[in-house]
């Protein structure tokens, strides 16, 4: 081919015309004219009315990227609006949220084990600036002289979280994929405890978010009595900024929020060593009595009222699971790196708590409304100066990034649910920061309704707290407890004792919680974990249908080429078939696109290469007379590229109709539509207003 030969060919109007728009042909050496190839090359109008003048955008323009025979790349090019308002809103989405990241980016967002302490410690540190106050609220209706059985309770709690830690190191360690204690009862107890534990973390992982924001806006108040008046508007504003900030990236979350975590360890860590060398020396660290200070009670010291501040006390031990759904956020090995991690904050934890708690009891320290333990604590140790403004932004801030554990914890667990078809599937997505946006979203906002609903109180919404996190250990430790039967690794027998003395422990608290705090409203949190495990049952229940339905898992080539040729006519036209899986309805809508033409064309959108290879094997093993296109989407968008494949199909065509044939599920619930179809509602929107296009739906009636 000559050189002249590979130049743009100018078009004049209404030469190959489509709606006005001028089409550019550029040969290629070896092109076979008949062959189904899009042109990647688009074109671009002159500026002025009638100009006519081509240019061939440049490479970094194009929004595909051909990768080889059949297989192509979209480029950031395909998420680049085209109306003023999209361009506008991408705008804002870049400063708010920061740039898209491909899918290969993913690896260098893995945290190390100092940046995860700060983002899945912040909870489990936090407890330790209001469990020992939740402990002194009961005690104090027995009396201050009541206030001796606060250091044992401690004591007793710090051997618990021990237990704990040292029984989620081994989970992290046998269940790495991220989902915790519903990962280990889904292995080794089945679906019903899967679920429970499922439901358990999902409402747990809510109100850390509710407990620490409005426990931060406690602290705030505390040091600021003037801003009590508007703490609601502060913890859902706490709320929308944490929501934003883990929009943009577990990596770049864990940057943003470390700095204020290690300076709450270094100011609390400060307080207690401080305080407890002033006691040793001889220091007299009597307490102020405190503006409304909490009344004495007249109650007898009973076994109950110590089981009561048992219970209080051990929201100590909240945020510990949280790690063990964070798993796949760190760096190799990220089991190790997780144990270690856990071990760290374990040791933290436990050593704040027992502090605080001797601090307290050795000060005479009583609780009141308007200022918190630790913050008469820090002013009896340091004075109220800098130092003590230093402790309290640093407990305000630890308590409202305590929230941050969750968001980095309950995405993860939704996305593993979800693949497991135990939560709608728009939870295993990743945004384009690469976090699991909508887990993100659906976390700020139903936590911001329980802020709302409970003005943000703290001691109104820890009774809700406690039980599901104490059903969750006991789940895990127990599952474990099977796992170590089983699999009879070295040393499992030391492991099963453990993990089963954890169980037990744990279990007999979850009773102790769920006794001492029902009429405090233990109630609430336990209703919305029943009403959560029928809804996921229901979701699991109506995926697994859907499977059955449509026949995913039609691995032998013979039985898909059969159920393939079944339904097919025979007749021809040119279409293009979307295409997810191999299943019935995709089946059928192949075949019935295969009547329509015998150029009949399926594509194939992934964010991973390796995958769209293995689905291209697959398919020309089952369905080889409908040819393949894998569209690799490092951006992990799926409207967008199909888009673009499309129209550049439009431009290798000129004038010829494009013809899209999408599967579509019938069901028989109102509420199963949710659950399915999003993709094609899309597309379908996205289809709508192109010139010479045919949208053709296909129906798969579900049964189920």
């Amino acid at each position: 081919m000559s050189p002249e030969d590979e130049q743009p060919k100018k078009v004049t109007p209404g030469e190959d015309a489509d709606d006005g728009r001028t089409i550019v042909r550029i040969p290629r050496p070896g092109r076979d004219p008949s062959a189904s190839e899009p042109e990647l090359f688009e074109t671009i109008r002159g500026s002025l009315p009638g100009d006519r003048t081509v240019r061939v955008p440049r490479a970094g323009e194009q929004k595909l990227r051909r990768l080889g025979a059949g297989a192509f790349e979209a480029t950031i090019n395909v998420l680049r609006p085209a109306t003023k308002l999209g361009r506008w809103w991408a705008g804002t989405r870049h400063v708010l949220i920061g740039r898209p990241m491909t899918t290969a980016e993913l690896p260098h967002e893995r945290l190390s084990k100092f940046k995860a302490l700060a983002i899945f410690s912040s909870d489990n540190l936090s407890s330790s600036a209001y469990a020992t106050e939740e402990m002194l609220l009961i005690l104090i209706l027995a009396g201050t002289g009541a206030f001796s059985y606060a250091l044992p309770i401690a004591l007793t709690l710090a051997i618990l979280v021990a237990v704990v830690a040292i029984s989620y190191m081994q989970l992290v360690r046998a269940y790495p994929r991220g989902g915790g204690a519903y990962d280990v009862t889904r292995v080794n107890i089945g679906k019903s405890a899967s679920l429970l534990a499922g439901s358990t973390l999902c409402v747990d992982f809510i109100l850390t978010v509710a407990v620490s924001t409005a426990a931060g806006v406690a602290a705030i108040t505390s040091a600021i009595p003037e801003l009590h008046d508007i703490k609601i508007e502060l913890a859902l504003g706490f709320v929308a900024v944490l929501t934003l900030g883990n929009l943009r990236g577990i990596r770049e979350s864990g940057s943003i929020f470390a700095l204020p975590t290690y300076f709450f360890i270094l100011s609390f860590g400060a307080m207690i060593v401080v305080g407890l060398t002033r006691l040793a020396l001889g220091h007299d660290l009597q307490a102020a009595r405190p503006e409304e200070a909490i009344e004495e009670g007249a109650a007898a010291v009973s076994l109950f009222l110590v089981l009561r501040a048992f219970s209080s006390g051990a929201a100590a031990l909240t945020g510990i699971e949280a790690l063990a759904e964070g798993v796949p956020s760190f760096k190799a090995p990220e089991a190790r790196n997780a144990a270690v991690t856990m071990s760290w904050m374990a040791l933290i934890l436990a050593t704040f708590f027992i502090g605080t708690t001797i601090l307290a009891t050795e000060m005479d320290i009583v609780p009141s409304e308007s200022r918190t333990v630790v913050a008469q604590i820090a002013a009896t140790v340091f004075g109220e100066n800098a130092f003590f403004y230093a402790v309290q932004v640093g407990t305000a801030l630890i308590l409202v990034l305590a929230a941050n554990t969750a968001f980095a914890g309950l995405p993860t667990l939704a996305s593993v649910m979800a693949r497991d078809g135990v939560m709608p599937n728009l939870f295993m997505f990743r945004g384009d920061r690469l976090a699991f946006s909508n887990g993100i979203l659906v976390l700020g906002v139903a936590s911001s309704i329980v802020l709302f609903l409970f003005d943000a109180e703290t001691h109104s919404l820890i009774p809700l707290y406690a039980f599901g996190v104490f059903m969750a250990f006991t789940l895990s430790q127990t599952g474990m407890v099977i796992h170590w039967r089983r699999n009879r690794e070295p040393r499992w027998r030391m492991y099963a004792l453990i993990n089963g003395f954890g169980a037990a422990i744990t279990g007999v608290v979850a009773i102790i919680v769920g006794i001492t705090k029902f009429s405090d409203g233990a109630w609430l949190s336990m209703t919305a974990m029943a009403i959560l495990f029928v809804i996921l049952w229901r979701i699991q229940s109506h995926y697994s249908d859907f499977q059955d339905d449509i026949g995913v898992g039609l691995a032998d080539p013979a039985a898909v080429a059969e159920a393939f040729y079944s339904v097919s006519a025979g007749r021809a036209q040119t279409v293009i078939v979307p295409v997810d899986q191999i299943n019935r309805a995709v089946l059928r809508t192949a075949a019935y696109a295969r009547t329509l033409s015998p150029a009949a064309l399926a594509v194939y959108v992934t964010d991973e290469r390796n995958v769209g290879e293995a689905f291209r094997r697959q398919w020309e093993e089952s369905v080889p007379d409908v040819p393949l296109i894998i569209l690799e989407s490092p951006y992990r968008s799926l409207i967008e590229p199909l888009m673009a494949y499309i129209e550049s199909m439009d431009r290798a065509n000129g004038s010829q109709a494009v013809t899209v044939v999408l599967p579509e599920y019938v069901v028989k619930r109102f509420w199963h539509r949710a659950l399915h179809n999003q993709l094609g509602v899309r597309l379908k929107k996205a289809l709508a207003n192109r010139p010479n296009t045919v949208i053709v739906e296909v129906p798969y009636h579900l049964d189920r």
